[in-house]
């Protein structure tokens, strides 16, 4: 799975200065490996349940003990998603396979920067509790905690009051999505662990094809952790994404024939917890897999992926702002800009290594031009803007200080604080204050698409960070910190 040539790709990188498009892009001189380092932080901060000794961020503590307690099960564990204290599957569970699939991709440049324990720290603080949720055959935990009640109070997790509702979904209430999303997670992350752990990966991976059949067998859209996270894709991009991995992770024909007659695939311009098309593309591109008995080739669709984003291209979809950021939406758009890095630098890792290009229409886009835009993506984030400003909490110049997150914008109380709801947004959230903690690592939403941004906690499409923005950051940083000290 680690496919790259480093000395072709520092070539590109090493250019003091880049003219791209009509932007200037001087080598900014980041420090990745503490950027890197960070982005893994902030997943610690995002962690329920009881929580380890080594924990790194001081003002976190134990939270949501009791979860699972009024459905007699055991729901400890798992990730809040982003700045609100619920546990919802689909987005968890796409942080921990892109998580993993960093692991698997960028494994020596992780261990290289020394990383590479709180990586799988990280992956498998998700995977104990999908073991946990997935306990019963056909059967699917996949969220606790009532949103809207959790959205009426602006609370730490360590002293909520609100319900623990608990969400699952089963044969008579399928969803599809997030049992195969839970499948590629666990596939993915019995890859990493096979060599570290050998039964934990069987446990997995077992756990994973009996997801996956879950989700084949009994289809249907689950609509529960909506309008938070809808799918308004459909799951048949969970379904071309679950069974890649199994794919990979065990070879078997029957995945194979899954994938190539009876998936659905198509060609996208995004990567996200929603739709996984581009990256399962990008996944199989040099496995000679095809879709629909040959109808659709995925290296092909991968092409199309770089095509529709890349500037300098005639198929070119995707708003780039004047400042040269990747926009699809506000509202956590920074998703999609380590999205776009993470999956070009692999793909461009793969090309490199069967000695392919891109092609869109006559233009032929060699590798190292994937690796670069990706930089510059994560460039951007990191201060090489407009604003000239850092979008990582914690981290470079004029970071945010106002990420809309209950944990670190409420000081720490004492057990059993009893808080009122109403009153609580007042007292914490409304305030035009900096956080009394630093959420150290966070990748806040971002600027609009046209390049602005508002530090301010009410504004959340702008300052609130999700799991999904840095388990996407971990690789192309982990690739960065170690071209940039090569």
């Amino acid at each position: 799975m680690h496919l790259h040539s480093n000395k072709a790709i520092a070539i590109i990188l090493v250019a003091l200065l880049i003219f791209d498009h009509g932007f200037l892009y001087a080598n900014a001189g980041f420090n990745y490996k503490d950027a890197l380092t960070k982005s893994l932080m902030f997943l610690e901060a995002q962690r329920s349940g009881k929580l380890p000794k080594n924990n790194r961020i001081s003002w976190r503590g134990d939270s949501a003990l009791d979860d699972g307690q009024i459905g007699h099960v055991d729901l400890v564990g798992g990730y809040y998603d982003a700045g609100d204290n619920v546990k919802y599957g689909l987005p968890m569970a796409f942080t921990i396979t892109t998580l993993a699939w960093a692991a698997l991709h960028f494994s020596k440049e992780l261990k290289s920067t020394g990383e590479w324990q709180n990586i799988l720290s990280a992956i498998r603080w998700g995977t104990d509790y999908f073991l946990k949720c997935s306990i019963r055959k056909n059967q699917l935990y996949v969220q606790v905690g009532d949103p809207v009640a959790d959205h009426q109070c602006w609370i730490r997790p360590e002293n909520m009051k609100t319900p623990r509702t608990l969400y699952k979904i089963s044969k008579s209430m399928p969803g599809t999505e997030i049992a195969a999303e839970t499948a590629a997670a666990m596939a993915a992350s019995a890859m990493v662990f096979r060599t570290i752990d050998h039964p934990y990966s069987r446990r997995l991976l077992n756990k994973a094809k009996l997801l996956f059949d879950f989700a084949k067998n009994y289809k249907g859209t689950y609509d529960g952790e909506c309008p938070f996270y809808c799918s308004f894709s459909g799951y048949n991009d969970e379904l071309l994404w679950a069974a890649s991995w199994l794919y990979i992770a065990t070879r078997r024909v029957a995945y194979k024939k899954f994938i190539s007659y009876e998936a659905m695939s198509s060609s996208v311009a995004e990567f996200s917890w929603d739709l996984k098309f581009s990256g399962a593309q990008v996944l199989l591109s040099n496995t000679n897999l095809t879709a629909q008995g040959g109808l659709l080739e995925f290296k092909s669709q991968a092409d199309n992926f770089v095509c529709q984003i890349l500037p300098d291209t005639p198929y070119r979809t995707i708003r780039i702002t004047p400042g040269g950021m990747v926009h699809l939406r506000n509202g956590a758009n920074t998703q999609y800009v380590t999205g776009t890095a993470f999956l070009f630098i692999i793909y461009g890792d793969i090309l490199s290594k069967s000695h392919q290009t891109v092609t869109c229409g006559h233009q032929q886009i060699k590798p190292a031009r994937l690796v670069q835009f990706a930089k510059q993506q994560m460039d951007y984030l990191l201060g090489n803007n407009p604003k000239g400003r850092s979008y990582m909490v914690g981290f470079g110049k004029d970071s945010p200080t106002q990420a809309h997150h209950r944990g670190a914008s409420v000081p720490v109380l004492a057990d059993g604080t009893d808080v009122n709801c109403g009153m609580s947004f007042v007292r914490w959230c409304n305030k035009d204050v900096p956080n009394v903690h630093q959420l150290t690592g966070a990748i806040v939403g971002g600027p609009d698409a046209d390049d602005d941004f508002e530090d301010k906690r009410t504004s959340s499409s702008y300052t609130e960070p999700c799991t999904y923005i840095n388990s996407l950051a971990v690789g192309p940083l982990a690739r960065l910190a170690v071209l940039g000290s090569s």
